[in-house]
């Protein structure tokens, strides 16, 4: 069936210690994190080109590229930033919040900062991070065992167009930084919303396409397509990836037009936040109440 077996291993348990806030974990005796089929070697091309890739040839591409930087991830963004992405990811996490109590998703967690940010929510009783990437995994696994939440968050790989949940198991499901590279954005965010209870919140945290020519609001994306490569060769020896992920961006949605793709998803009550000069966006929408009768 589509849904079982992972569902069950990793449907959200409560901490023992009722000290502790309670979130998410594996059940005991089940492994902590899934393995998928590691993705087959993609050549190298003009990465302009790269960024228009779509399919199966798109997944295989962002796949090996993001387990390659993998153990720099943190300190390039980090870098990248000027540490801005915190505050973002920590701002997110706040509007992901509403009247529900419960567990949450966090879609494309990488090295799973976005489900620790969560899971310090009083409102969020649980965390999954899940991710097509096996080799993030690990790192978010260290992650939360450093600051004591090994005990109750788990981490899964997998599809974010195939999530291995049953139907409303998160009172919100979150992705930060990662729509962009979905293969089908439209499948992904019904997925969302599908494994979100009525009434909980889908949130998706991303760079945006610039809409207008505000000379000011050209700042962050001159920085972002031209800095950001030469910081990633000089700090990483990874000039191609930190190209690729600029050039995603220009093929990619405004604020605006991410709205719509959400409400179109079935998603309502859809609102967004913008920051670093427009740069950024902050999008929410709800899945709509089972009504009486």
């Amino acid at each position: 069936p589509r849904h079982g077996g992972a569902a069950g291993r990793f449907r959200a348990w409560r901490c023992r210690d009722a000290r502790r806030r309670p979130v998410a974990r594996a059940p005991p005796g089940n492994p902590r994190v899934e393995t998928v089929e590691r993705a087959p070697e993609f050549p190298v091309t003009e990465v302009a080109v790269l960024a228009q890739l779509s399919g199966s040839e798109r997944a295989r591409y962002v796949a090996r590229m993001f387990a390659r930087i993998s153990r720099r991830y943190d300190r390039l963004n980090t870098i990248m930033s000027c540490g801005m992405h915190y505050s973002w990811r920590r701002r997110a996490a706040d509007m992901s919040v509403g009247d529900l109590s419960g567990d949450a998703l966090d879609v494309a967690t990488g090295t799973g900062d976005f489900a620790l940010d969560l899971i310090r929510k009083p409102e969020v009783t649980g965390v999954v991070g899940v991710d097509f990437t096996p080799a993030m995994l690990p790192l978010a696994i260290e992650k939360a065992r450093s600051q004591s939440f090994d005990d109750c968050v788990s981490f899964v790989a997998g599809d974010a167009h195939a999530l291995p949940f049953p139907d409303g198991q998160f009172v919100s499901a979150v992705v930060g930084f990662g729509v962009r590279n979905f293969v089908d954005l439209p499948l992904a965010l019904r997925e969302m919303r599908r494994v979100v209870k009525p009434g909980g919140r889908v949130v998706v945290l991303e760079i945006v396409r610039q809409e207008g020519a505000n000379p000011i609001g050209k700042l962050f994306p001159f920085y972002f397509r031209r800095v950001t490569p030469l910081m990633g060769l000089l700090f990483a020896g990874e000039r191609e990836a930190y190209t690729y992920l600029p050039e995603s961006v220009q093929e990619f949605l405004t604020a605006k037009e991410l709205a719509r793709r959400m409400e179109d998803a079935g998603l309502v009550n859809v609102r967004y936040r913008t920051l670093a000069l427009g740069s950024i966006a902050i999008h929410v929408g709800e899945k709509p109440p089972i009504r009486a009768g």
